[in-house]
């Protein structure tokens, strides 16, 4: 059975910074694409970070410089460094593992950035 977890979400002041992670089990990990995406309430889900299996990154325009997305292939863990959030960063943060057409999602983390 596949799981994702995510966890670290929360409330931050505007500024502030948070470290998202999600923990992966029921899948071979390593050979997997990892990826965030987020969705704010009347919004559609929008991809803010991929990490290929041989580690290439790649961000949404709008996180670029701010965010950073990393993996541990022997712990099974995909993370997201998020900093110098804006309250524009607010929204349920989700994991995803993508191989081929196989597609797992976690239940998601929600992030608030307000003061």
């Amino acid at each position: 059975q596949v799981q994702l977890v995510e966890s670290g979400g929360g409330l931050v002041q505007p500024g502030g910074s948070l470290r998202l992670s999600c923990a992966a089990s029921g899948i071979i990990f390593s050979i997997y694409a990892m990826a965030w995406y987020r969705q704010a309430p009347g919004k559609q889900r929008e991809l803010v970070a991929r990490i290929t299996p041989g580690g290439t990154t790649n961000y949404a325009d709008s996180v670029k410089g701010r965010f950073t997305i990393s993996r541990d292939n022997a712990k099974k863990m995909v993370y997201l460094q998020m900093d110098s959030l804006k309250p524009e960063d607010s929204a349920v943060y989700c994991c995803n593992a993508e191989l081929g057409p196989l597609r797992y999602w976690g239940q998601g983390t929600q992030v608030t950035v307000s003061s």
